[in-house]
């Protein structure tokens, strides 16, 4: 070969390996005031360390569900990769939320105190203020208008309300295991009535409502070896107060409940589906029992002002297939829909 094409064939070689490595991710973190006296809320931030620029189609919130945070779920990276990796790796600015009561974020004082002795902490309203305190946060910071919005379980009913209301901050809504109309009744956990301010959670009592669902045969291979020890351990150690009783808890706040018992368990809307004017995927999982495919399918024909709506269902996943061997099924459904933004 000529010395002038063996350059040019070193130099291609090189700038191929160049674009083949993963792009540096920064993280940031920090805590926003809660619209509530004294509360804060723990943020997390992951983009390419390169990105010079924001768009609203390429800045993305997730909010967790009613029990766990958002951090040792959307975060946890298992076979060294976390969701918020996969989507940041992508070109895009992700953020991430505990809401009070969970997590990093502050813990009411209410907390503290036996869970009979108040009633129930976190309602949705208030969540949903706590989420606009930090949207509102995210667009100031990125001298946006608007942003994408993804959510978990109970999250969906609290990000849903959020489009609706606003939907003039909500480029695109992605609701993974969608909370709608309940057909079935499901009992709460013995001696965790729901009245009550919270609830604490033993970590066995996770692994098997995990499993809920799950024919017998596959349930030895849905969560790879590690993985449900790599999330307990990290989620369990983010209540040092749980950690102190016999067997080890984690505190959740019963708000979440008690919205199950007025709105959805009573047939009663918690947000009006006619008024969510942006794109949204309804993303679910067939051996889901906290928020059975039933209701996505209910709710996806309510959607009429939503352009592009979509609805997929994912096969061998539960509700918690975000962390299951199946995820990135999961990761590559909703990163084809956000990467549809035409901003």
């Amino acid at each position: 070969m000529k010395p002038s094409l063996l350059a040019t064939a070193l130099v291609a070689m090189l700038a191929g390996a160049a674009a083949a490595q993963p792009a540096k991710i920064v993280t940031e973190e920090m805590m926003v005031k809660s619209p509530v006296p004294g509360m804060e809320i723990f943020v997390r931030n992951k983009h390419p360390a390169d990105m010079a620029s924001f768009r609203p189609g390429r800045t993305v919130l997730f909010v967790h569900g009613a029990t766990y945070p958002s951090h040792t779920a959307f975060d946890l990276k298992l076979d060294g990769m976390s969701w918020m990796d996969y989507i940041a790796a992508r070109g895009y600015d992700v953020w991430l939320l505990d809401l009070p009561g969970y997590g990093k974020s502050t813990r009411p004082k209410e907390m503290s105190e036996p869970a009979n002795a108040n009633p129930p902490l976190m309602r949705g309203e208030t969540a949903v203020a706590d989420i606009g305190a930090v949207v509102d946060t995210i667009l100031a910071r990125r001298h946006l208008a608007r942003l994408d919005l993804l959510a978990w379980s109970w999250g969906t009913m609290l990000m849903a309300r959020y489009a609706a209301d606003h939907a003039d901050k909500v480029e695109r809504l992605v609701l993974y295991a969608p909370i709608w109309m309940r057909q079935t009744i499901v009992p709460f956990q013995p001696g965790q009535p729901q009245a009550a301010a919270y609830r604490s959670v033993p970590r066995d009592q996770a692994l098997q409502r995990w499993l809920n669902g799950v024919p017998e045969d596959k349930k030895a291979s849905l969560i790879p070896a590690g993985w449900f020890n790599a999330w307990a351990d990290a989620t369990w150690a983010t209540d040092p107060e749980g950690a102190k009783t016999t067997p080890p808890t984690l505190r959740a706040p019963n708000g979440s409940l008690q919205d199950g018992t007025e709105y959805w368990g009573a047939g009663k809307q918690f947000f009006d589906p006619t008024k969510i004017t942006a794109p949204t995927l309804l993303i679910d999982a067939e051996w889901d029992r906290d928020a059975p495919p039933y209701m996505a399918q209910s709710l996806f024909p309510l959607l009429v002002n939503a352009p592009n709506k979509r609805y997929v269902e994912l096969a061998e996943g539960t509700h918690t297939i975000i962390m299951e061997k199946n995820r990135l099924k999961l990761f590559e459904a909703v990163q084809a829909f956000l990467d549809e933004a035409g901003d």
